[in-house]
């Protein structure tokens, strides 16, 4: 069974932050996908840095309203989304007043990284997850770019395997060289806590919790890697090669997408026809 749906899960997405590895992979291969018949809906963390008035973003009220409860702390989801007229397309926004208003990506204004990185990875995994059941999608693919988006796959096995969105979803977590320097709050497993995940089901990683161990923990719970950045930890592609899932090599612009749908493809083949 070949895939007709994909969710892409990403960081970064070009024009709304400043280009990088990551947010130009963001903004083409979607497009990309979605060029060669595929359906994708595509999410990213709504940063500080996005200009929501020159993007033209606006709040979706039907879908934003819940709260998502972090170490007993309720925080507010909200839901935007801007259109991409000329390519036919919308990108949706996670945002929230604590994690993402007036607070920049990986790190502050003057380049010290955010404390809280951790949990604002797990409002955002949440965050998505709970948006795209209420959008009734299905998705056969979810492909996962950056590590804000690496507690999917955990959550996506543990927590939302039984939801009829995710049932037969298989996930894809793409290895970027670019990460986080520090290491996660040291209570970062018992904040991943949620339905049956538990802190035992995050032990893949090791104390204290790197940018190596959260990929780790990613891959741990993906069908599928592909390493997206032509220079990254060695042990990180290791320890994907050792789990028997498909891994993708490092590939030229120019075949990455054929070689994304191959690998979406040969995922999906499991499933029941």
């Amino acid at each position: 069974m070949s895939a007709k749906k994909v969710l892409f899960i990403t960081q970064e997405i070009t024009p709304y932050v400043p280009e990088s590895e990551l947010s130009l992979i963001g903004q083409n291969l979607p497009q990309a996908i979605q060029d060669k018949g595929l359906e994708i809906r595509t999410f990213m963390p709504k940063w500080g840095n996005v200009n929501e008035r020159r993007n033209q973003l606006h709040e979706v009220i039907r879908l934003s309203g819940m709260n998502i409860i972090i170490d007993d702390t309720d925080h507010p989801l909200i839901i935007k989304v801007a259109s991409i007229q000329a390519a036919r397309r919308q990108v949706y926004f996670i945002d929230n007043d604590d994690y993402f208003q007036h607070r920049l990506m990986t790190t502050d204004e003057n380049g010290k990284e955010y404390e809280d990185n951790g949990e604002r990875a797990i409002f955002y995994a949440r965050g998505v997850l709970e948006t795209v059941k209420k959008l009734r999608w299905c998705p056969d693919v979810i492909h996962c770019h950056g590590w804000m988006s690496a507690m999917v796959p955990l959550y996506i096995k543990k927590a939302y395997n039984d939801e009829p969105s995710f049932r037969d979803s298989k996930v894809i977590f793409s290895v970027y060289g670019d990460g986080f320097k520090s290491d996660l709050a040291s209570n970062f497993k018992k904040q991943l806590e949620f339905r049956d995940v538990t802190a035992e089901d995050a032990q893949i990683a090791k104390d204290p919790v790197n940018y190596t161990e959260l990929c780790k923990l990613a891959i741990a719970y993906s069908d599928g890697v592909i390493q997206n950045s032509e220079n990254i930890d060695p042990a990180i592609m290791d320890y994907a090669r050792s789990l028997n899932i498909p891994v993708v090599d490092f590939q030229p612009e120019d075949s990455y997408a054929d070689a994304c749908k191959t690998l979406y493809d040969q995922v999906c083949e499991g499933k029941a026809e």
